[in-house]
């Protein structure tokens, strides 16, 4: 039961190029925004669409392989865990982050070509 707790699984689009950094030799880090769509009608009867963006994390082996098989616009199932975490900016604002920490993920389909 504990592999069930603080566990997410989302399927959305890549909403731009990976962001890659190496640390050291061994250190890997993989960023991304993916954006899920949610579709409702409004009272008038009309479709709306509600979009969301999650900021994506992935470290090691993991970041490798989002690195090389996903691109801008790719529909990809992702599962990980909630992470958050605060920061000070340079003005001495506390800022909040919540990122989706990247365990597994499964690219779904490819961009279309524009």
């Amino acid at each position: 039961m504990n592999s069930l707790k603080n566990q997410v699984t989302l399927v959305g689009n890549i909403g731009k190029d990976i962001e890659f950094k190496t640390f050291g030799d061994d250190k890997k880090l993989s960023q991304v925004s993916l954006a899920t769509n949610e579709y409702y009608k409004n009272a008038k009867g009309e479709l709306i669409q509600n979009t969301d963006w999650h900021n994506l994390k992935a470290w090691g082996i993991v970041a490798d392989r989002m690195k090389d098989t996903l691109s801008k616009g790719d529909e990809v199932m992702i599962r990980g865990r909630l992470s958050y975490r605060n920061y000070e900016d340079a003005q001495g604002v506390k800022r909040y982050v919540t990122e989706i920490l990247v365990s597994e993920f499964h690219r779904m389909r490819q961009a279309q070509a524009s």
